[in-house]
């Protein structure tokens, strides 16, 4: 018995200093010749050994082949390392391989498998596992509940995720939580909000998870007072502002139009990161505040916070708003130049036309959007079409317009608005063409449709800064 346990405690000293699969699979021969292959606590070893060193297939071959009823902890170690990886199905494969050697799944199963089954949106198996659970009368836990509404939520399934949550005998903060975090994932914010109040008529405190998800819902309905409200209770229980949370509060203020609360929340924080530095810069550009911005995305860089694709959108997008066309296109000339570290995507050039064609650089935006690699988006179409009808530039208009019909050939305001600008050049053959092109595609002119132009041109910022 002294030997077993020597054997034993050797091996599993051993197997966390192994640097190669070689290593491994001499460990693996050596358990096997011994016997010792079916302690739990060897296989367990053996499953964190494999996984610092990315080889979790042997792990996953050692337990299904040499164990022939592995314990459920061994079963759930390995579901646990493989719901980290990208192979989604092996942790259901090994489920599978769990029922059919009559294994028993117990309350830590499920929610591993649920969260694996979240991460990669699989709403169809998930169903399949809800069902599981019911069956084996694990439906009563509220960590399997969790993990399932978490699922439904991060499938976009609100109703189900709402139909589990309202059935739950018991909820706690995740659960709450993760009801508000679904709702704000789905945009739906109001829903957000008035979950959280719930939560607070319920008596369950909320954690600071709780507290990111309804500023980030505040921030997008634009409920200040709510937010304020949240930010007081944070103050009352004497929170630390970490960075997720401070974050959330200068989101939320920027975004709100608190700017200068936003500012106190950025220089109250002990720790920022990139994101941080981004809401504040964001919450400049939204108050069309173009030199503060550039201002703060210069101390960005000088702090050697390194921008991302976010931070050279808001920034281009502050630019934009404040008409700081040569600063735009520096900031743009240095991002197409390498020096942030990615080249720009549509949105960057987005912002850099939405730049020139606000300042009646019709020529240079056109130039710009024939040189990008990328397809015109509904935004880019919409600053050129703005840009033409604000100076002037009837071809450039009929170009963008003609550009959105084929962008969205089932959309008749766009019709509308092509046949508009022939008939404002007193191109009647083209009009009828166009009138036809719609009766031809069953497509009607909506009523208040006259109106389209001016409505369409008041959204393009909207669609810039998205």
């Amino acid at each position: 018995m002294s030997q077993f346990n020597v054997a034993t405690t050797r091996l599993l000293s051993l197997l966390p200093n192994c640097s190669s699969a070689a290593h491994i699979a001499q460990i693996q021969a050596h358990l096997i010749t011994q016997n010792l292959h079916s302690i739990t606590t060897v296989a367990s070893a053996f499953i964190s050994a494999s996984k610092t060193l990315n080889l979790l297939h042997l792990a996953h071959l050692h337990i299904l082949t040499q164990l022939p009823t592995p314990h459920v902890f061994t079963c759930n170690s390995l579901i646990r390392a493989f719901s980290h990886s990208h192979i989604p199905h092996i942790p259901l494969s090994i489920y599978t391989h769990m029922t059919r050697t009559s294994i028993a799944p117990n309350n830590y199963t499920f929610p591993i498998l649920f969260k694996s089954l979240a991460d990669f949106r699989d709403l169809r198996q998930g169903q399949c596992l809800h069902t599981h659970v019911v069956k084996l009368g694990q439906w009563s836990d509220i960590y399997v509940l969790n993990s399932a509404l978490d699922l439904y939520a991060s499938c976009g399934r609100m109703d189900l995720c709402r139909k589990v949550f309202d059935e739950m005998p018991v909820r706690d903060v995740v659960s709450w939580t993760g009801l508000i975090k679904g709702y704000r994932r789905l945009g739906k914010y109001d829903d957000a909000l008035i979950a959280f109040e719930q939560m607070q008529y319920a008596g369950v405190a909320p954690n600071a998870v709780t507290m990111v998800n309804a500023l980030a819902a505040c921030a997008s309905f634009g409920a200040l007072e709510m937010g304020v409200w949240i930010h007081e209770c944070i103050r009352r229980e004497g929170w630390e502002l970490d960075v997720k949370l401070g974050t959330a509060l200068i989101d939320m203020y920027g975004t709100c139009g608190r700017i200068e609360e936003a500012l106190v929340v950025f220089d109250g924080m002990e720790e920022k990161n990139t994101f941080t530095w981004n809401a504040l810069i964001k919450g400049f550009a939204l108050a069309k505040s173009g030199e503060e911005a550039v201002w703060w995305f210069g101390r960005m860089e000088q702090e050697r916070f390194g921008a991302d694709e976010v931070t050279l959108v808001q920034v281009l997008c502050a630019c934009s708003h404040s008409g700081l066309v040569d600063v735009g296109r520096q900031i743009f000339c240095s991002l197409i130049n390498g020096k942030y570290g990615f080249l720009p995507s549509v949105k960057h050039y987005a912002c850099m036309i939405d730049l020139l064609a606000r300042a009646g650089c019709l020529e240079e935006a056109v130039k710009c959007l024939r040189e990008m690699s990328y397809q015109p988006t509904k935004a880019i179409l919409g600053s050129l079409l703005a840009a033409g009808q604000t100076h002037g530039d009837l071809p450039l208009s009929e170009f963008a317009a003609a550009k959105l019909v084929e962008l969205e050939p089932g959309n008749s305001a766009y019709y509308v608005l092509l046949s508009n600008l022939y008939a404002e050049m007193g191109r009647w053959n083209d009009v009828e063409k166009v009138r036809a092109m719609m009766k031809e595609r069953d497509l009607k002119k909506e009523l208040g449709c006259s109106s389209t132009e001016r409505e369409f041109c008041n959204q393009v910022d909207q669609l810039v800064a998205q």
